[in-house]
């Protein structure tokens, strides 16, 4: 099982949380024993999505920024590209990049109270990192463009109705239905598993190779945008507000 462990920054993906990500999943292929990763977030949320911090250093620093955005390419492809299935426990709210990784795995269990949210075009930002791709494909391009153009939060019932999820789970009950259906997959013939996997994820694969490459270039751009400038001055006043007080 993977834990993303930052519970008292509601698992906000920082530089050493996407990099030790990306390191598991590119580990897993050596690893013949695995047959199912369970993914899920420490604490209360799955993953509240980009660390303020790191969007700031991007925003600031082109080499971050570049180094960054590789890293969610090469995850993006990491996660595509392993034939073990990847279960996701999102035990809470999986919001911009949380919501992309969750949508990455491919069989989804969600608290009932959970939600998924893409607000990242509120704040100024592109989400390169394969949300785009991933939304429009599972829940189809008009509640794609509905949910991501507002940011508006989708509850675990209504991702359940467009496909974006296997399964609501009952309340704090979700690892534990991940696990039984991890189990269950573990039981089966690694060799049928896998290939199946690989089949199904070729579609996929064809659809966003040329894709995530104009979005992840797209987002870098929209670093250098007023709008978001403007935004991380204001919210980096803020916290610089809030340590002197």
């Amino acid at each position: 099982m993977l834990t993303l462990n930052r519970a008292t920054q509601r698992n906000a993906v920082d530089s050493e949380l996407h990099e030790a990500l990306l390191a598991e999943m590119l580990s897993i292929p050596d690893e013949p024993e695995v047959r199912v990763v369970v993914l899920t977030g420490a604490g209360d949320a799955f993953s509240a999505g980009g660390d303020f911090g790191l969007i700031e250093r991007m925003q600031q620093d082109r080499d971050v920024r570049e180094a960054t955005l590789d890293t969610s390419r090469l995850l993006f492809w990491a996660m595509m590209a392993l034939d073990v299935p990847v279960v996701a426990a999102v035990n809470g709210p999986a919001v911009g990049a949380g919501a992309t990784l969750a949508l990455l795995c491919d069989i989804v269990v969600m608290d009932e109270h959970a939600y998924l949210a893409e607000p990242r075009v509120g704040i100024g930002l592109v989400p390169g990192d394969g949300g785009a791709i991933l939304w429009p494909l599972l829940a189809g391009v008009p509640a794609a463009r509905a949910y991501l153009l507002t940011g508006e939060r989708m509850p675990a019932q209504e991702a359940f109705r467009l496909g974006l999820i296997h399964r609501v789970a009952r309340s704090e009950s979700a690892l534990d239905e991940a696990m039984v259906l991890a189990e269950r997959l573990a039981g089966l013939s690694p060799h049928a598993v896998r290939a199946t996997k690989r089949a199904l994820n070729r579609q996929l694969e064809a659809m966003s190779r040329e894709g995530l490459h104009l979005d992840l270039e797209a987002e870098s751009e929209s670093f250098e945008t007023p709008h978001l400038k403007a935004l991380v001055s204001k919210l980096a006043a803020r916290r610089g507000a809030v340590k002197d007080g």
